[in-house]
């Protein structure tokens, strides 16, 4: 564990160590997998300290491989800090079936490519990226373990009393980007059962640290003064390490027919109290809009927790961190999550 203070990450450099701090579960199950891990995707919010982790993890367990980051990497900066942290890099529009097909072959692939904001609008690119990309990498690496980020967007809404969607509950997803999402999964489990390609499916809520996530909007609403929306009443949220953590480490259930998993915090959170929190915590005063429904996007990852252990870092612990952020002000992704929307427009 890297030293730092409870209630401050002091900059940047630090909080992307913290990012990609491996769990022993992760570390544990690199040390069993045999072989190099490609991660596709790469560039995105997630990826640059999920491929880190992946690399300090097989450090860790004493397993020399190679890591490799994929990605367009529209950030001209990204692939030389990447590379700085011991990981390789590849340019690569991965829709491009040539530059796909020339990929080194490694026997452990995290599949994190997506297309969520500006989906509405342009939907046939969100379907290919979402549904027919899909497709392409299962084909090209039949032969690989491959964990597939996915969304808890899949279930649709359901009612707060229950306490979230469950693995088995049939998912009934709003809008076209969860319905691309759903093909996504749907042809992930085709090549997993007729290519007995062993696979992984993430169903993620809300991967959050400092600079991005549902807890940075909040806080940044009352903290700027404008009103916080709450007719999505609910959520979940998770410190993205402990995402990433997960993610690696189901690698080692992927499975034919795929192995799906949650991937969310232990709570389900009111949107109402979170905004109080952090309006203590600020000492500023909170207005509402709306009027909180019955029902949300939420997940429950008990199955989650079983098999890879409690998250290290809590819901107070992510609130005290991003409320010191922002008084301090650091940098943000300014990349808001939507978590308001109800009718699955992104």
């Amino acid at each position: 564990m890297i030293a730092h203070s409870e209630k401050s990450i002091a900059s940047v450099d630090e909080l992307e160590l913290l990012l990609s701090e491996p769990q022993e579960s992760t570390v544990r199950a690199l040390a069993q997998l045999p072989g190099d891990v490609l991660v596709l995707g790469a560039g995105g919010k997630m990826g640059p300290t999920l491929a880190r982790m992946a690399k300090r993890a097989s450090d860790l367990a004493a397993t020399p491989r190679r890591v490799i980051a994929v990605s367009r990497f529209s950030s001209p900066q990204l692939p030389q800090r990447l590379q700085s942290w011991g990981l390789e890099t590849i340019r690569c529009d991965l829709l491009d079936p040539a530059s796909l097909t020339n990929l080194p072959d490694a026997p452990n692939v995290i599949y994190m490519a997506g297309r969520k904001f500006g989906s509405t609008g342009n939907e046939p690119l969100t379907w290919a990226v979402n549904s027919f990309l899909p497709g392409l990498v299962s084909d090209r690496f039949r032969h690989s373990r491959i964990a597939a980020f996915s969304t808890g967007n899949i279930y649709g809404l359901t009612p707060v009393s229950r306490g979230g969607s469950l693995e088995s509950d049939a998912p009934n997803p709003a809008g076209e980007y969860a319905m691309s999402c759903l093909g996504r999964e749907r042809i992930l489990e085709h090549f997993s059962r007729t290519a007995n390609t062993k696979v992984s499916i993430l169903r993620l809520n809300y991967a959050t640290e400092l600079r991005y996530g549902v807890l940075l909007d909040i806080a940044q609403h009352v903290y700027s003064g404008r009103s916080v929306e709450i007719s999505m009443g609910y959520l979940n949220a998770i410190w993205q390490a402990d995402a990433s953590a997960v993610a690696l480490a189901s690698l080692l259930h992927a499975s034919s027919p795929p192995f799906v998993v949650n991937i969310t915090g232990p709570e389900v959170l009111s949107v109402r109290r979170v905004a109080e929190d952090f309006a203590e915590r600020f000492g500023k005063a909170v207005q509402f809009d709306g009027v909180e429904a019955p029902d949300a996007l939420l997940s429950n990852a008990a199955k989650a927790f079983q098999l890879f252990g409690k998250l290290r870092v809590c819901y107070e612990q992510m609130t005290a961190w991003i409320a010191d952020w922002i008084e301090r002000g650091g940098e943000t992704l300014a990349k808001p999550t939507h978590f308001e929307e109800r009718a699955g427009r992104f």
